[in-house]
């Protein structure tokens, strides 16, 4: 009796976590399906965003914040881009490019945005906006964190993602609101550093022209390659 009590407990487990993997697996699809039909609602996006790095080697957190601007385009990646606050710093993404415009030190910084440094990050966390359901199956192992609610009092689903291939970071994380809006986004590195955006004020699918995402050089801007 004693044996068919252990096996019933082993079987009641198994199923028990099985059920429970097969929840969370139902729950990361209906959500990325909010996600994709939010998405093809989409045709622009304003808000005022919240950029924070952490330094794991200094344990030290600088938080940066600004305006972004967001514009799908059928076929094409979207165009992003983000006006940076104190420091004042402009930064725009186009086909996979970004250019960062810094006129205090009339600078310009370029580059790719899978090789982004510093607040060019902001456009890889920025990414996962964009991102269909195929896609984020294809290309991440999705785990189901919980319902949270964010700083600013937002109520979201927490996804981690990890990439299926080679990458500059070991795990994303994204919180979707009940929309199937990603409202906040997160990207570790393999050196344990992370940079964490957030979106508040979010206005969506007000006119906007790709002209409002060129950022103009004033003469004399010295141009670097990031």
């Amino acid at each position: 009796m004693k044996y068919l009590k252990y096996a019933a407990v082993a079987a009641f487990a198994f199923i028990f976590i099985g059920f429970t993997a097969g929840h969370a697996n139902a729950q990361i699809g209906s959500i990325f399906t909010r996600m994709d039909n939010y998405n093809k609602a989409l045709s622009s996006l304003q808000a005022n965003v919240t950029m924070a790095k952490y330094n794991a080697q200094l344990e030290t957190t600088d938080v940066t914040k600004g305006k972004a601007m967001y514009l799908p385009r059928k076929g094409k990646d979207p165009l992003v881009r983000v006006d940076w606050v104190n420091p004042d710093e402009s930064m725009a993404i186009v086909n996979k490019q970004y250019i960062i415009y810094r006129p205090r030190l009339k600078q310009a910084i370029t580059g790719s945005t899978e090789k982004a440094k510093g607040n060019a990050k902001a456009g890889n966390a920025l990414a996962f906006m964009s991102m269909t359901r195929s896609q984020l199956r294809s290309n991440y192992t999705a785990t189901y964190i919980g319902a949270e609610r964010l700083s600013e009092g937002t109520a979201t689903d927490h996804i981690k993602l990890e990439p299926k291939a080679a990458s500059n970071y070991t795990s994303a994380e994204i919180w979707v609101d009940a929309n199937g809006m990603v409202v906040q986004s997160k990207i570790t590195e393999r050196n344990n550093d992370s940079t964490t955006i957030l979106l508040t004020n979010i206005v969506i699918n007000k006119t906007l022209k790709a002209d409002d995402f060129q950022i103009s050089l004033p003469k004399g801007t010295e141009r670097i390659k990031g």
